[in-house]
């Protein structure tokens, strides 16, 4: 009898649970609770910034969880690395030791894969963000891997979304990233770390406004027949995950308004009995 885990059994279900087309359990946590209170950041390998982030974001796609920080726009460390008419975006990938690394082992700051996730992040973000808004600036955006079960990628992406987001970076639209894959003639999506060793399979970041893609990340080759089919589900995954990253957007707004409300009113009150005597 094999032990090999089966991918889809007959009756439409995964490994996992779930059907084809199902979604992992998405856990966003966006802004200050987003901080990490157990790790001290600023003895961290990978955190060159001593000051505490303009915004963040931790994004967990089932067991895989992912945080960005983003700090900036502001003044370059290096005057000489500034450049005259727009902001400078640069990205680093780091994992954390207890994250279970990549292929079975760890990775340091140098690793050939976590330069290519940055790499790869960084040219996803560059035409998206609005850097001509702040010439002679930097943006830093440290992205760190706190647990692995694929998608990676996804989720390195989607947590630098909510990160500018929550640092009030300008974008022209938010970039919202799923991975699929292809076993036999069926279309998967948000696969695991078992999956994606099963299957050829792709990552791709979409504006969904626009529908514009800035990313595609192909892992293995596909007919492109088949490649069409899965791009198209992806595609449409996209605004599933959108809809749960706005909500919580939204959530966060709306606290930080009632939040500002509540500490203006006893002053605005204040002024008001100053005023009247």
């Amino acid at each position: 009898m094999s032990s090999r885990v089966e991918i889809l059994n007959a009756g439409g279900y995964r490994s996992d649970g779930r059907t084809q087309y199902e979604l992992r359990s998405l856990e966003i946590i966006l802004g200050d609770s987003s901080r990490p209170r157990t790790i001290n950041l600023h003895d961290s390998a990978s955190n060159p910034h001593p000051n505490a982030p303009d915004g963040s974001a931790i994004v967990g796609h089932g067991l895989t969880v992912v945080s960005a920080r983003v700090f900036g726009p502001r003044e370059p460390l290096l005057r000489r690395e500034a450049i005259h008419d727009r902001a400078k975006l640069s990205v680093q990938v780091a994992m954390l030791p207890f994250s279970g690394g990549m292929a079975g082992r760890r990775r340091g700051r140098g690793d050939k894969r976590l330069l290519e996730l940055g790499a790869a992040i960084e040219s996803t973000f560059e035409s998206v963000v609005q850097t001509g808004l702040y010439p002679r600036s930097q943006i830093d955006i440290v992205v760190e891997i706190h647990q692995q079960d694929g998608g990676t990628l996804q989720a390195a992406i989607n947590s630098v979304t909510l990160a500018l987001t929550d640092a009030g970076v300008a974008m022209y639209d938010q970039v919202v990233a799923v991975s699929a894959g292809l076993h036999s003639t069926a279309v998967l999506l948000d696969l695991t770390h078992h999956e994606e060793n099963d299957m050829p399979h792709l990552t791709v970041a979409v504006m969904p406004r626009s529908g514009k893609v800035t990313l595609l990340n192909m892992e293995a080759r596909l007919h492109v027949t088949r490649f069409e089919a899965v791009f198209k589900i992806a595609c449409e995954a996209v605004t599933v995950i959108r809809d749960e990253m706005n909500s919580v957007i939204s959530k966060r707004t709306t606290s930080l308004v009632a939040s500002i409300s509540d500490s203006a009113g006893p002053r605005n009150l204040r002024a008001g009995n100053e005023m009247d005597e």
